[in-house]
């Protein structure tokens, strides 16, 4: 099972000037999704994989938190963490490259996310997911997320599905 204690791997809090290799990741990661379930950026410009390094920028406020995962000093994966008050934190972004994929940095991230949230005296962490994906719902799921509802958007061709993790 990986650990941190590897040594090879490295979770760290990264810097606003790490922002366009972090993004890279981003889309990278989740270009395979948008190839999967036929999104384009004609039928779904706001889509992860899409995502530009301006709209990333915007998210540099206070209260978020981006870390990457490292293996041997590369950046192989990505999540964030936003504080949006009341002891709630938004997931987002958690993205491993394709070809690191399957072998547990996601859930190395997202243990490192859980413990962070803990750390602050956060209650919960909520996420948004492309409901149709089954394969990443049962994923999360795996990890103590619960399912607590969906939402369409006018906007998006896939319905918006929202899980939680209470601390």
């Amino acid at each position: 099972m990986l650990s941190e204690k590897d040594g090879q791997i490295q979770i760290k809090q990264l810097q606003p000037e790490q922002l366009p290799e972090y993004a890279n990741i981003i889309r990278q990661s989740f270009a395979t999704v948008a190839l999967d379930f036929g999104l384009t950026q004609e039928n779904c410009p706001t889509y992860t994989s899409y995502v530009t390094n301006e709209r990333l920028e915007y998210k540099l406020k206070e209260g978020y938190y981006a870390y990457g995962c490292f293996v041997e000093n590369v950046l192989i994966g990505f999540v964030s963490l936003s504080d949006v008050g009341g002891g709630i934190f938004e997931l987002e972004n958690l993205a491993i490259l394709p070809k690191h994929r399957h072998q547990g940095y996601g859930r190395l991230l997202l243990e490192h996310c859980k413990a962070k949230v803990i750390e602050r005296n956060g209650k919960k962490i909520t996420i948004g997911i492309m409901e149709e994906n089954t394969v990443l719902k049962a994923w999360y799921s795996t990890y103590d997320f619960i399912h607590t509802g969906v939402k369409e958007f006018e906007h998006l061709p896939f319905t918006v599905g929202y899980m939680e993790w209470i601390a």
